[in-house]
């Protein structure tokens, strides 16, 4: 049996919840207002506008390309193109985990501002960002030397 070393299950975690965090963006493109009851409460809880309107079929499906994407590139042998991907996945999920826990989403997606919203925000969704990035950080720094 070989062993897997701790930064391989750190990617392959990661890897995981970016796909998980896929199909939840295609079930939305899809139409379906999963975990809540209605598409407006779905607006409120996830995109923060209190009344508005989800984001497009279009818009949801292009976010889950995007995150099964990056999954595809942490799950990819090491190499630089993989390093540097996993280096703008580190860097977007922690800035937009960082905003978030300090309240300021909205400086990246102008809009997210209702009250349910934040409090999911820093409960939930900033420390999911936070923990994918911290997952993929190895990936970023896989192939580097301890002496460079």
């Amino acid at each position: 049996m070989t062993a897997v070393s701790p930064s391989s299950i750190s990617t392959r975690a990661a890897s995981g919840g970016l796909l998980a965090l896929a199909a939840i963006h295609l079930a939305w493109a899809a139409g379906s207002s999963w975990p809540l009851a209605t598409r407006a409460d779905l607006a409120d809880a996830v995109i923060g506008r209190s009344g508005g309107e989800v984001p497009s079929p279009a818009a949801c499906l292009l976010v889950a390309v995007l995150l099964a994407s990056a999954a595809a590139t942490l799950g990819a042998p090491d190499s630089r193109p993989r390093r540097a991907g996993a280096r703008t996945l580190v860097m977007a999920f922690g800035a937009r985990g960082t905003l978030g826990a300090a309240g300021h989403t909205e400086l990246l997606v102008p809009g997210s501002s209702s009250r349910r919203f934040r409090a999911l925000d820093r409960r939930l969704y900033s420390p999911i960002c936070l923990t994918l990035a911290a997952l993929a950080l190895p990936a970023a720094r896989a192939g580097r030397s301890p002496w460079r």
